[in-house]
């Protein structure tokens, strides 16, 4: 059952995997969240592990930056290791005052430009959205904890650093004002499209990391490890 991108058998993950983009993070997940927790995949150096929150099984693996990299793993794990529900947990960069650093916020719909679904399976819509019955989950984790979410549209993008442009306004003002997209990323939109076409579900928590209209900016080590109250959210929904 592995693939070359999975060394994992059949059985070795969870139906429920936390999804983060850095493997590191991945790691940080597994060692201070979950009983005994046991290395399943690393291929590529993606870690991947398994273990038990709260006594339910679950999984946490790394995604890789961007879309054909999230494509790939999560693909591969609805289709080759009968996983039910992926849950992205990631940093965004805010394109707005009423998304702060460290605030969570919750994708109702992923906006992008790239062509990922279109060349996957044909599928032309601009915005990609989640599973409701996940998000609704995610909802009640963050209520019954006290965390706050910010929901709304992300915009996933392809490109992380674009040319200087003395257009106005700038293009994330255009996404902000146009589209309504609160804040940047690089994975969902492809993750949403994969659970869609293959009937599976997918929700999307990210914590802000940057911002664009404010010069606030987190450290990698905060990245990797200071994210918890979006890992807590994840880990205490109830699927």
């Amino acid at each position: 059952m592995s693939t070359p991108h999975n060394r994992a058998e059949m059985g070795d993950f969870a139906r429920t995997v936390l999804m983060p983009g850095d493997p590191l993070r991945a790691q940080f997940i597994a060692e201070t969240f979950l009983e005994s927790p046991r290395l399943v995949t690393d291929v590529r150096g993606m870690l991947g592990y398994t273990g038990t929150y709260q006594g339910r099984p679950v999984s946490v693996m790394g995604s890789g930056m961007g879309m054909p990299s999230i494509g790939i793993y999560s693909y591969e794990l609805y289709t080759r290791y009968g996983v039910e529900n992926i849950i992205r947990i990631g940093s965004a960069g805010s394109y707005t005052d009423k998304a702060r650093l460290f605030d969570v916020v919750l994708a109702d719909g992923a906006y992008s430009e790239s062509n990922y679904a279109v060349t996957q399976s044909g599928d032309r819509e601009e915005i990609q959205r989640p599973s409701a019955a996940l998000n609704e989950a995610l909802r009640r984790s963050a209520a019954e904890q006290n965390i706050p979410l910010i929901e709304g549209i992300i915009h996933s993008s392809d490109v992380f650093y674009r040319e200087p442009s003395d257009a106005k306004p700038t293009y994330w003002e255009r996404l902000r004002d146009e589209k309504g997209c609160l804040c940047v990323e690089m994975e969902s939109f492809a993750l949403f499209h994969n659970a869609k076409v293959l009937g599976k579900n997918a929700a999307c928590l990210l914590t802000i990391s940057d911002s664009f209209v404010s010069p606030e900016i987190t450290t990698a080590e905060q990245r990797q490890t200071s994210f918890t109250a979006m890992m807590k959210v994840a880990l205490g929904a109830q699927l």
